[in-house]
């Protein structure tokens, strides 16, 4: 278990990566779901 474990925070780290162990920081995720919300339409 170290840097060369992907399931591990360790690893996940070493390896630019995100899952389980390293969710993606808040605002990173509330500016993709904004901006894959489709547009609002009018009418």
């Amino acid at each position: 278990m170290g840097k060369g474990d992907k399931r591990t925070k360790r690893g996940k780290l070493f390896r630019h990566s995100y899952g389980k162990s390293r969710p993606k920081p808040r605002k990173i995720r509330q500016d993709k779901a904004k901006a894959a919300a489709p547009p609002p339409t009018e009418g």
